[in-house]
């Protein structure tokens, strides 16, 4: 197993569109236990094949507590919504910020487990959100495009700075007394 490098915004990577996976097989596996190893390190509770730069449509999920329940969705379609929630998201691409995002309160969605099975499920709460907010990722939408220009643009020249201040961080050479 290892970590996978999660994209962090801006990057035009993370708008990406996703292609369906029309094969399941060991390495797709490996490839989903290295995602559920970074999503847990991290740590979050859903990361989208896009944020790790790997843009066909695979998800992988765990809102349990314990980090005990992982959901693996491999083409992942919501084929009914219903009420409105109003619930505050964070992202691992987009790191340090929250803020309130309008989703569906209850979704079907269909899908393909890692096996290639079949299955739908009927959900609310926090786990049907976040299964609205990683299809997002596999479409090439983020959650800050939900929020105002004016938040986005605030939170994309916070991010932009960080990162120059991380990559002069690992530039300078490390002294000692």
């Amino acid at each position: 197993m290892a970590k996978l490098d999660i994209l962090h915004f801006p990057d035009k990577r993370l708008r990406t569109k996703a292609k369906e996976i029309s094969n399941i097989d060991d390495d797709l596996r490996a490839f989903i236990s290295d995602m559920f190893e970074t999503m847990y390190d991290a740590p979050g509770i859903g990361l989208a094949a896009t944020q790790v730069n790997f843009h066909q449509r695979l998800m992988v999920i765990d809102v349990s507590e314990e980090n005990d329940e992982p959901l693996c969705f491999i083409n992942p379609v919501i084929t009914h919504k219903e009420g409105v929630e109003l619930m505050q998201e964070g992202c691992l691409s987009v790191p340090g910020f929250y803020e309130d995002v309008e989703r569906a309160e209850t979704i079907t969605v269909k899908a393909l487990d890692k096996q290639g099975q079949a299955f739908e499920i009927t959900t609310d709460g926090l786990l049907a959100v976040c299964v609205q907010h990683e299809i997002d990722h596999l479409d090439g939408k983020l959650f800050v495009d939900y929020l105002s220009p004016l938040k986005r643009n605030r939170i994309r020249k916070k991010l932009e700075r960080m990162e120059k201040e991380l990559a002069a961080q690992k530039t300078r050479p490390n002294s000692t007394l």
